[in-house]
């Protein structure tokens, strides 16, 4: 068998496929394990070229050579339980480990092999099936450490299967809650060993990713935001709005939020504002009501906040514009969807309008929202609406 295997290393079936041994193997694997395509692929590597262009099943069937790795790869090819059957019957050793991984992760087994002798990606590979295994049976920190032991054992040999494992396992963290210094360090690892590589795109997710972590444990710290800030100004150094027009909208979104979050104690605090504003504009370039509503309406929502909030030389022109964008959102977000969250469209609409002197106005939807808080328990958000109408009060004597 030729070591190591590129297992793991690309997205899709090409991530399972298992290359024959070759001449120019020792020339060609150590760029294909970083994600380099060689200029020309050997013969008996043909198949797997046909296979990362998009090729068919049966064009990709007719290339792929006899012997071991041909038998194991007509199961990938082709994942049924028949084939699967008269691929066990011909293989052996690590060849049957691989096959029963796959197996489980297709449903054709109950459960992935058992820990293996083998190595390197080999034992990777079956480690992250038993990972995956234990994560679908509910037991989460057995499955977590299980993917990590993956992540380590691949890192000598497979720096972007590495990668990948350590940022499922990270993104899993994150997920639950888990403790921030190892969620973090997890998507940094990631990050560090897919450096050199082929996957300029993975490498902006994981700072997408890392963004999102730092931002949503940030809690009013400045340096976590600041660091989050950091991680998607990477991001958007590939995410740009000809190539990746959703992702580059998400990331000036999360951007122009974690502006917003900074504390406005100091002197930036104004530009970080007119930024927010800038960044949501440019985000609802991209999410347009009709091809991305609930999208459309999160960053219509977070502009018209801003909007209340930024230093201008005409702060009416920017309430008004507000007020107009929370109606256009309530005209998509329904009330029963989400109660609460209306209530501080409302609330917010309300205290816009009482900013500009309309009163008439801002009263029945203050008192609207005011309502619904109390309706469903949120009391300190129907305290905070007490105090404007309350300044309302102040202000009409």
């Amino acid at each position: 068998m030729l070591r190591p295997q590129a297992i793991g290393v690309f997205p899709g079936t090409a991530g399972f496929l298992m290359l024959p041994p070759v001449p120019e193997a020792q020339t060609l694997m150590p760029a294909l394990l970083r994600g380099y395509l060689p200029e020309r692929w050997p013969e008996e590597w043909e198949f797997f070229s046909l296979g990362m262009s998009g090729a068919s099943v049966e064009t990709i069937l007719q290339a792929v050579p006899e012997g071991p790795e041909g038998i194991y790869n007509r199961f990938i090819l082709q994942p049924e339980a028949d084939v699967y059957g008269w691929a066990r019957e011909r293989l052996a050793g690590d060849y049957v480990l691989l096959l029963d991984a796959v197996a489980w992760q297709m449903g054709l087994c109950p459960e992935p092999p058992k820990l293996p002798e083998a190595d390197g990606e080999i034992r990777a590979f079956v480690l992250a099936a038993q990972g995956y295994y234990a994560i679908h049976r509910g037991s989460w920190e057995a499955g977590l450490e299980r993917l990590q032991a993956a992540a380590e054992e691949a890192e000598g040999v497979s720096p972007v299967f590495a990668a990948r494992l350590y940022a499922e396992w990270a993104a899993s963290k994150q997920m639950r809650g888990d403790d921030e210094e190892a969620v973090i360090a997890g998507y940094r690892k990631a990050l560090d060993l897919m450096e050199g590589t082929a996957f300029g795109e993975v490498r902006a997710e994981l700072w997408f990713q890392l963004g999102t972590m730092y931002q949503e444990r940030a809690d009013g710290r400045k340096g976590f935001l600041m660091k989050a800030m950091e991680c998607y100004h990477e991001a958007l150094k590939v995410f740009r709005r000809e190539s990746h027009p959703d992702a580059y909208a998400m990331v000036h979104m999360n951007l122009a939020l974690a502006y917003l979050a900074m504390p406005s104690t100091d002197r930036g605090s104004r530009l970080r504002a007119a930024l927010a504003v800038q960044g949501l504009r440019e985000a609802l370039r991209i999410f347009q009501k009709d091809t991305h509503p609930d999208l459309w309406a999160s960053a219509t929502m977070n502009l018209a906040n801003a909007l209340q909030h930024v230093s201008t030389s005409h702060p009416e022109a920017n309430l008004w514009e507000a007020v107009a964008l929370y109606e256009e959102v309530m005209e998509v977000r329904r009330e029963e969807d989400d109660p609460v969250g209306y209530a501080r469209i409302l609330a917010n609409q309300g205290n816009a309008l009482a900013h500009l002197g309309a009163f008439s106005r801002a009263v029945p939807r203050l008192e609207e929202a005011r309502r619904r808080f109390l309706e469903h328990g949120e009391e300190d958000a129907a305290g905070a609406v007490d105090g404007i109408l309350q300044e309302i009060r102040r202000l009409r004597q």
